[in-house]
C-alpha cells in the first residue's frame, strides 16, 4: 500500500547539484516526515535531512547545512532534496524513508525509526 518511489540520481562533477525527488502514495502525506539517508560503500546509513510534513519543519546534518535543502509538493505527495556544491565524498545510495510522527516523538536521523523506504539512486559525484 504504502510506496515511495525515489528519481533523480545519476553522475555529476564537483561543484554541481543534483535535485532527488520521492513521491509517495498509500497514506496520509501530511501525517508523516520524510527522511533521506545515504550510504556509501563500507559505511553505516547516515541521516541527511527530514522534513516534518505537517508543518515545514526541515532538519539536516550538521555538515551539510546550507548545501542540501528539502522541500515537498504536498498536491503531488512529493518530497525534494536539492543538492547543491556537490563533492566526491556526497557519493552513495541516497534513500528517502517515512515515519508517522503525529504519534510519538522521533529522532529524525535515527533509520531504524522509518517504516518505509524508497529502492534508493545512486548518487555519483566525480572529482
Amino acid at each position: 500500500e504504502v510506496q515511495l518511489v525515489e528519481s533523480g540520481g545519476g553522475l555529476v562533477q564537483a561543484g554541481g547539484s543534483l535535485r532527488l525527488s520521492c513521491a509517495a502514495s498509500g497514506f496520509t502525506f501530511d501525517d508523516y516526515a520524510i527522511g533521506w539517508f545515504r550510504q556509501a560503500p563500507g559505511k553505516g546509513r547516515e541521516g541527511v535531512s527530514c522534513l516534518r510534513l505537517r508543518d515545514g519543519a526541515a532538519f539536516y546534518a550538521d555538515s551539510l547545512k546550507g548545501r542540501f535543502t528539502m522541500s515537498s509538493d504536498s498536491a503531488n505527495n512529493t518530497v525534494y532534496l536539492h543538492m547543491g556544491t556537490l563533492k566526491p565524498e556526497d557519493t552513495a545510495v541516497y534513500y528517502c524513508a517515512a515515519v508517522d510522527e503525529s504519534q510519538y516523538a522521533f529522532t529524525w536521523d535515527d533509520f531504524t525509526e522509518y517504516d518505509y523506504w524508497g529502492q534508493g539512486v545512486q548518487v555519483t559525484v566525480s572529482s
